[in-house]
């Protein structure tokens, strides 16, 4: 790709380079730190889930990137993000690298850091809120809760040869709580896996669009998820959670009632 300037304004230009995780959405999930280190923005570059109200952070002067085209896109790939964050701090001084979730949690941001330090420009990392963790919390279920989950996976829908994950294999056959992200369209599939460890009516949540005005949320358990969620044309972004934590919210009352009256009729 084309660099922004073929040389570096040498003597006038400081070039460094933040990381700064936007959180799940919600635009004030934000930290304080984020917010002060965009106030000193020379250039800000964002994700297509970033929420551009947190643009208003950054100054009125402040080169404003949008870089969230589809990853198929040669002009926006990672190799192309990589130089065009390192072109942006050389010739125009602090690049506010801001990145939806955490900067560090399937975000590649270790790959734009890492590549940022070969050309000897100081960085910074400013965690943020992951999805996989903001997003159950506003729905009040948890990660970890006495008796029902003492860890918990986050893990990907797919890996990079487009398989299932192998993880997603050995956290499917674990008691613990499994975040799936980047997995809605492969949801029959990943259910399946639970289904082959005898996890029929585990309980799983699926909340698309967390932290947000558009958030929605759907509740069942593995044999039923894959139909609710076309039932009520659920899509991305949207997260996974398996695991009997699920069984906390209070949609799941309803369902454990059905299968718990089920059980009473088969008894007679």
């Amino acid at each position: 790709m084309k660099l922004v300037a073929d040389t570096v304004r040498k003597g006038q230009i400081e070039p460094r380079i933040t990381l700064i995780g936007a959180g799940p959405g919600d635009p004030e999930l934000l930290t304080i730190k984020g917010m002060k280190a965009l106030a000193s923005a020379d250039v800000v570059l964002y994700d297509a889930l970033v929420n551009e109200a947190l643009l208003n952070y950054a100054p009125q002067a402040a080169v404003k990137v949008f870089i969230g085209k589809p990853s198929d896109d040669e002009t926006f790939s990672q190799d192309a993000v990589n130089k065009l964050i390192v072109d942006y701090a050389m010739n125009y001084g602090h690049v506010v690298r801001l990145k939806s979730g955490d900067p560090f949690f399937f975000a590649r941001g270790y790959e734009e850091i890492d590549f940022a330090e070969s050309y000897s420009i100081p960085s910074e990392i400013i965690p943020g809120i992951s999805s996989a963790t903001g997003a159950p919390s506003l729905q009040k279920i948890p990660m970890l809760h006495k008796g029902l989950s003492e860890s918990f996976w986050a893990v990907s829908g797919s890996s990079e040869n487009g398989k299932l994950s192998a993880d997603l294999l050995k956290a499917a056959a674990s008691d613990a709580t499994v975040v799936v992200l980047n997995g809605i369209t492969r949801v029959a599939e990943i259910a399946e896996v639970f289904r082959r460890n005898g996890k029929n009516r585990l309980p799983v949540a699926v909340i698309e669009n967390g932290s947000t005005p558009h958030e929605r949320i759907v509740v069942g358990v593995v044999d039923t998820i894959a139909e609710l969620i076309e039932e009520k044309r659920i899509g991305a972004p949207a997260l996974l959670v398996f695991g009997a934590v699920v069984s906390l919210h209070p949609q799941f009352q309803p369902i454990r009632d059905f299968y718990e009256l089920i059980a009473q009729e088969g008894a007679y």
